[in-house]
């Protein structure tokens, strides 16, 4: 198939770390130029969208990094990892049940710091803090802020175990959030399951698993079938501007536009046949190239 350019939502599967989905789809995408926003766990599944070609400089550019899980907490188990992978730490007698979760769940609720845990992708001094925490080392961190958009309760899988829907920001650990919650309740808790079912504008409906998406390709589906999404869909919650040929001939020469007659903001731009070019920056009634996405003819 030829080399795509575009987004292509997968519905990772347990087991897997992001990057191994990333290896594994370099060979049957034809390129080794893939990214993708938003790490998940090995354990969890869901929505994790992978950027191919041309599009992974879009990844830190989107503007909506929000997130929504479906999460398990398991009571009466405390663990290094912050979920059941890792070495349990702690056992208690299950003392609270779904009255108290559903008690504490609302100081949850709005923005809040929150420490970073030491089974973490986050750098400190350079260094990843899962690399110390498996040297059974414990960096000092420093309590982040992020927002928690919402909690709701969607029942009780087993005994001693309930599920929440969590909207949250960009880098909120559901991990600590799960136990955060147990010590609230005055037991220990760890993560039982997670599931991602959203991850910016992308939805867990609108995911495909990489056992579909590999023989699609191998069939050559995947050209045709639209499953990778165009670059400017992550930038559908931004403004559409469309410009006119002598401001198209300035964006691709890096060159600004005064007197534009545009709110200031940031904003996608089409040419006059709807050709999506890329992002640019209106300040103070002059427009500015942000990133091209598109070949310079």
């Amino acid at each position: 198939m030829q080399t795509p350019n575009g987004i292509l939502p997968v519905d990772k599967p347990a087991g897997w770390t992001s990057f191994d989905v990333l290896a594994k789809l370099r060979g049957a995408l034809g390129t080794r130029k893939l990214g993708h926003a938003g790490t998940l766990d090995p354990m969890a599944t869901g929505v994790l969208a992978v950027f191919i070609g041309k599009a992974t400089a879009a990844a830190d550019r989107q503007p909506d990094h929000d997130k929504t899980y479906e999460a398990t907490l398991r009571l009466g188990l405390r663990t290094d990892t912050g979920d059941i992978t890792g070495t349990v730490l702690e056992t208690a007698p299950v003392t609270a049940g779904e009255e108290a979760l559903r008690a504490v769940l609302p100081r949850f609720v709005g923005p809040q710091m929150q420490l970073p845990p030491m089974y973490s992708a986050v750098k400190i001094h350079g260094q990843p803090l899962y690399k110390a925490a498996r040297k059974g080392q414990t960096v000092e961190r420093t309590p982040r802020p992020i927002t928690v958009y919402g909690i709701d309760y969607l029942g009780s899988p087993a005994a001693g175990e309930y599920t929440l829907r969590v909207s949250c920001s960009k880098g909120t650990y559901i991990r600590v959030l799960a136990e955060d919650l147990g010590r609230a309740m005055g037991v220990p808790a760890t993560l039982a399951a997670l599931r991602r079912t959203r991850a910016g504008v992308f939805s867990i409906e609108q995911c495909h698993t990489l056992p579909d998406i590999l023989a699609a390709a191998e069939s050559g589906a995947l050209e045709t079938n639209g499953w990778i999404r165009p670059v400017e869909s992550v930038f559908a919650p931004l403004p559409a501007l469309t410009v006119n040929p002598g401001v198209k001939a300035h964006l691709f020469n890096g060159c600004p536009t005064s007197h534009y007659g545009a709110a200031d903001g940031r904003y996608r731009v089409y040419d006059e046949e709807d050709a999506f070019l890329g992002l640019a920056v209106v300040e103070g009634g002059v427009l500015r190239v942000d990133k091209l996405f598109c070949e310079r003819n």
